[in-house]
């Protein structure tokens, strides 16, 4: 029997493989193309999958193929400098094709071990005491103990539980595509700039040797958005928005999105979970679709493991759902809004003019981009210190980074005191003990979770042992 199957090879899912891996369970992620599909729908990382990645000692090899980004304008498109009072090391997006991130993904969770089928279709599943029986397109079957649903807002394995996806249905619809135009980067700049005075949702972002990513809103919601649209349709909504249609021809790809937005009622279903799409979609103002979903992963991973391995205290896999639940009804409600500010009525454009002036006080700007970039997501633990529940940043020790330390995923214990006085005889096996001092932390420790969030803040055994047997499991002695 394997320990969990994914269904899904896109970013959740290959990073959700590779967290598992790093703990030694035996998994399979199961992907129906045969291919990928070289479509980037999403073009950056934000700051707290930058931080991930560097947990994970993952962030040199995506630096090196993408491009650090600090101009913001992540928040429906305002554009205003990035805050420099931002809790972290990492104070920037990532320009990075979503291609590109997957097959890094995709290659660190092949090296850690993990199996990927591809040409693989989930049809059908079904769970017992023992686990998960999944029926794929081929007719064979796969046994596992867990299974996860990465495998898109058209989730089969949503489906196939019949769990509820409560939301609004498409509004709008935007086209978006990657094609070759004939037409001037001085005409382009200059129809685009009048355009764009009333109309947000349009754009032609030049990748190369003449070829454009290009958006545009759509005529109206197709009523079959599986089909991808045409270039003809295309030219006829470029001529109707610019007078223009660039010349447009030879498309490397075609397709289209709506504002659809909605939330899945539970996460989790026995031995079954959602990840990603699968359990939320809403539009993509402000990027954060992916980035929500490699976070999904990254919170899911080592409780998944800890149920796996024994050795996890009651209710830490329920914890899932509890955690990433709010986080995404909160990124949900972020789009809807920036959604409105996109809108070109009057009365929209009002509320925009009034925030790009609210956005020039620094604390507005920074609420506003901790939002977006997840960087003010604070899991409820628990009352007393103010970092509780909150992700740490990258901070420096007097022997290195915090992040480098993390590379494992296990817990870790940062002791600032000295003295020796907190032990982890019992969990050594699941959280790593680092006696150094960080000049930028006020605190004699901090107990940290394989997600780097902070579970405990003080400086006595007893209290430390506390919320090791919360999170940890009990001792073993």
């Amino acid at each position: 029997m394997l320990d969990v199957i994914i269904t899904g090879g896109g970013p959740t899912g290959m990073m959700l493989a590779g967290e598992l891996r790093l703990h030694g369970l035996n998994v399979v992620v199961l992907e129906k193309l045969a291919e990928p599909t070289g479509q980037a729908r999403a073009l950056g990382l934000h700051v707290r999958s930058i931080e991930i990645l560097d947990q994970r000692g993952l962030l040199e090899r995506f630096l090196s193929l993408g491009k650090r980004i600090e101009t913001g304008g992540i928040f429906a498109g305002l554009t205003k400098p990035w805050p420099e009072s931002l809790d972290t090391a990492h104070g920037y997006m990532l320009g990075i094709p979503q291609t590109v991130t997957e097959r890094l993904l995709a290659e660190h969770a092949v090296d850690a071990g993990a199996e990927i089928r591809r040409a693989c279709a989930l049809v059908g599943l079904s769970q017992d005491e023992d686990g998960v029986t999944a029926e794929l397109s081929d007719g064979t079957r796969l046994r596992s103990r867990y299974l996860v649903g990465c495998d898109g807002g058209r989730s089969t394995v949503r489906r196939l539980l019949g769990v509820g996806f409560p939301g609004e249905p498409s509004r709008t619809e935007t086209l978006l595509g990657e094609m070759e135009l004939t037409a001037s980067p001085q005409e382009l700049a200059a129809v685009t700039a009048e355009v764009r005075k009333t109309q947000f949702r349009f754009g032609a972002m030049p990748l190369g040797a003449g070829t454009y990513r290009v958006i545009v809103p759509a005529e109206g919601v197709a009523e079959d958005r599986t089909v991808a649209p045409t270039l003809d349709e295309f030219r006829k909504q470029l001529r109707a928005y610019a007078g223009t249609d660039f010349g447009a021809h030879s498309p490397r790809w075609l397709s289209r999105f709506g504002d659809a937005t909605r939330l899945v009622e539970q996460y989790r279903t026995g031995s079954v979970l959602l990840a990603g799409d699968a359990a939320h979609i809403h539009p993509p103002t402000g990027g954060q679709g992916l980035n929500l979903g490699l976070q999904d992963a990254f919170n899911l991973g080592w409780k998944l493991a800890a149920e796996v391995h024994g050795w996890a205290p009651e209710g830490l896999l329920d914890s899932y759902h509890s955690e990433r639940h709010p986080v995404a009804a909160a990124v949900l409600d972020n789009t809807r809004a920036q959604m409105q500010l996109l809108a070109p009525e009057p009365g929209a454009q009002a509320v925009r003019r009034l925030l790009a002036e609210l956005l020039d006080f620094e604390v507005v700007n920074r609420h506003l981009i901790e939002k977006v970039t997840a960087v003010s997501v604070r899991y409820d633990v628990g009352a007393g210190h103010e970092l509780l529940g909150r992700r740490l940043r990258d901070v420096r020790l007097a022997s290195g980074r915090l992040y480098e330390r993390m590379h494992a995923g296990r817990g870790l214990l940062l002791d600032q005191t000295g003295g020796g006085r907190l032990s982890l005889v019992g969990w050594a096996d699941r959280v790593d003990l680092v006696a150094d001092v960080s000049e930028e932390l006020d605190v004699p420790a901090l107990l940290l979770r394989p997600d780097g969030h902070v579970a405990w803040v003080g400086e006595d055994q007893l209290g430390l042992s506390r919320q090791l047997l919360r999170w940890f499991g009990a001792a073993r002695l």
